[in-house]
């Protein structure tokens, strides 16, 4: 008979006090932050953790991170403040519904893997525990606390490691989703230091500036040949990932919320720097490819810069509509036959209904006798 889970995160019941330990205080003791090798699980409310801020693939949006990790807000009061900010973002919903599908998998079948980090003394002597790996699952519990209004924090399972490493934590990323562009070249940033020796200075308040410092660095033999297994990419990838940092931070945080692809931050790069913020705002707007990017670039009259808060300038409505047929093209060609009259089957039951079907009929009959008559032409 299965056994009832009266706390929805402890997925496994406590065996003995020596491999399993609640730590209901945040004053855990000097053991906390003994030198041992050994790893031990631990039940630990969130409200005693807290993530790594230079950790490599961000996940708290970056208008509530400076109020978080300088402790002006806690961890149920960034939650609150995501969920309300996701309101009126539509490029925080698809992260923030994956962590909330994540709290819901806890309450069903419990926290399977553990959070791990280590114990860490505080400025006012107290310890709290560092996440190294399972960000995640922190943020997980805490939106689900939060959207569920539960009146006690949840606990959580975590494995105290003797030395965290960076090679763990972007393993870790690797395997729970693909990163973004922007979080792949913090990722080989992070492994570069971390090889180097050079940790992040807490007292640094722009967080990709630690990033950024990788591309100035001399890498001595074998670096790369060290890195390349955890991030499985080639060397020339990986520099192509690094020349990503060189974008400003407002423009880093933009393209890593709305997870541009590199070959389109890569095209970005290519232009001046005064076109840097257009094009990107562009990019997103009309989602554009690689290129596309190009092809908008090459179009776009002079090299005035974006205002900070001005909106992007609307692309030419023919190229636009354009670009539209042509990834329509791409993705109808890319399937077999009978994949193709399944699509287009479907599309035009939904054109139907939508009421849209009778004036595209108009614009399709005329865009057909225009290629028609260009085509007689040749």
């Amino acid at each position: 008979m299965p056994r009832k889970r009266f706390n929805a995160f402890e997925d496994f019941p406590e065996s003995t006090p020596e491999d399993v330990q609640t730590q209901p205080k945040l004053t855990p003791g000097p053991r906390a932050v003994e030198a041992n090798p050994v790893e031990r699980i631990e039940r630990l409310r969130p409200s005693q953790m807290l993530p790594d801020r230079f950790q490599p693939r961000r996940l708290l949006p970056t208008s509530l991170r400076k109020a978080f990790f300088s402790g002006e807000m806690n961890c149920y009061q960034a939650a609150e403040a995501w969920l309300a900010l996701a309101h009126g973002e539509p490029a925080y919903r698809p992260e923030l519904e994956r962590l909330l599908a994540m709290g819901s998998s806890f309450e069903e079948h419990g926290q399977i893997k553990a959070i791990t980090g280590s114990w860490a003394p505080t400025t006012d002597g107290r310890f709290i525990f560092m996440i190294e790996t399972g960000e995640r699952r922190f943020w997980a519990a805490c939106l689900q606390r939060v959207q569920h209004q539960m009146p006690d924090e949840p606990l959580l399972r975590v494995e105290v490691v003797a030395q965290p490493t960076r090679q763990r934590q972007v393993l870790e990323n690797r395997h729970a989703e693909p990163p973004s562009a922007v979080g792949q070249a913090c990722e080989v940033a992070a492994l570069i230091l971390a090889e180097l020796g050079l940790q992040p200075d807490p007292a640094v308040k722009d967080d990709f500036e630690y990033f950024r410092q990788a591309r100035s660095q001399r890498m001595p033999a074998g670096l790369w040949d060290r890195i390349m297994p955890v991030m499985q990419l080639t060397r020339p990838r990986m520099v192509q990932l690094l020349n990503i940092l060189q974008l400003p931070t407002p423009l880093l945080e933009l393209a890593d919320r709305h997870r541009l692809p590199e070959r389109v931050l890569r095209e970005v790069l290519s232009l001046p720097p005064t076109q840097w913020e257009h094009m990107l705002r562009v990019s997103i707007q009309n989602q554009l490819t690689s290129d596309e990017v190009a092809e908008a670039a090459a179009v776009q009259p002079g090299n005035k810069p974006a205002a900070r808060n001005d909106p992007p300038a609307p692309m030419d409505p023919a190229y636009k509509a354009a670009s539209g047929l042509r990834r329509f093209a791409n993705a109808i060609n890319a399937l077999d036959e009978f994949a193709q009259a399944q699509a287009l089957d479907e599309i035009a039951d939904k054109l139907v209904v939508t009421g849209q079907a009778e004036g595209l009929l108009v614009y399709l009959d005329e865009l057909s006798r225009l290629i028609t008559a260009r085509l007689s032409r040749r």
